[in-house]
């Protein structure tokens, strides 16, 4: 106890009484912000940003959920209740050989990227103009009909 006191003396006589604790220095990171649409997609934006404080970054993000922090980055998430854009601009349900509804980026037949798959539907219980829907490719247009296309076909799911 007597060194403390002995250190802690010697500090006050030895620092200049104008020193002071400086604020931290702004510092500039990356910010990247990522929306997770319905169908699972997930969008990135990525800006730099001066960050003076972490307490100003939480406030401005406050609807963000923080995904991971270090010393240069800060991952953002946010859950979209729409589907992408990649989806709205050339999204089609179709089903794959093994009989999954998917989606495709394109009409199935014409392309194999699947965007997202659901589950394996009973074929032979499908009408056949439903077949042939489904093998030409059926627009998703909006997320309305996406999720009345999903609940339409749920009920043709194979159960296991």
């Amino acid at each position: 106890m007597r060194i403390l006191s002995i250190l802690l003396l010697t500090a006050v006589v030895v620092l200049p009484t104008h020193w002071t604790f400086a604020a931290p220095a702004p510092v500039k990171m990356m910010i990247v912000l990522q929306q997770q649409y319905l169908d699972g997609e997930i969008s990135e934006e990525k800006r730099t940003e001066t960050v003076v404080s972490l307490t100003e970054i939480w406030k401005k993000y406050r609807d963000w959920q923080l995904i991971t922090l270090d010393d240069r980055t800060i991952v953002f998430r946010k859950a979209v209740n729409d589907i992408s854009p990649l989806l709205k601009a050339n999204g089609y349900f179709g089903i794959t050989d093994d009989g999954t509804l998917s989606i495709f980026n394109g009409k199935p037949g014409r392309s194999n990227q699947i965007i997202q798959s659901f589950f394996q539907i009973d074929v032979q219980k499908l009408e056949s103009r439903q077949q042939a829907k489904l093998k030409q490719g059926i627009r998703v247009l909006s997320k309305e009909q996406y999720e009345q296309v999903i609940e339409m076909y749920r009920h043709f799911a194979v159960v296991q």
